[in-house]
């Protein structure tokens, strides 16, 4: 990180959205322009969260960029997963197959994809971007 955290959310964990720094970046766009407003993980790993908690998002290069705060927290199957969650995901072109096929990808790329994988789904506000 060549960029410290500001002195007021030092205490807070971070985390780096997706597998990639491409990915990172891409991911970070959407939710500091407000379009991402939600995300998801496999339910063990260690990125889970809690309503009220607040994160500190990374940049592809590990640079502090903004703060998210957790709304809302749910477990789900993958293929349960909804038309309005994937929307508020917020990539592509929101719809459920993009999302479903874009996920297939990432959790495959990862080794960890079925269809009945159980999922942290987690929707999120937007507190404070970080300038340059």
């Amino acid at each position: 990180m060549s960029k410290p955290v500001p002195e007021h959310y030092r205490h807070l964990r971070t985390f780096t959205f997706g597998d990639s720094p491409a990915l990172a970046d891409e991911l970070l766009k959407l939710v500091v322009t407000g379009v991402k407003t939600a995300t998801c993980s496999t339910e063990d790993e260690p990125n889970t969260s809690r309503p009220g908690e607040r994160w500190v998002v990374l940049d592809g290069r590990g640079d502090p960029r903004c703060v998210i705060e957790t709304v809302e927290v749910s477990y789900r199957r993958f293929h349960d997963v909804d038309a309005a969650f994937a929307c508020d995901e917020g990539e592509g072109d929101r719809s459920l197959d993009y999302w479903r096929n874009a996920h297939r990808n990432y959790f495959g790329r990862l080794g960890r994809f079925s269809e009945d994988m159980m999922l942290m789904c987690e929707r999120f506000r937007l507190i404070e971007v970080f300038g340059d």
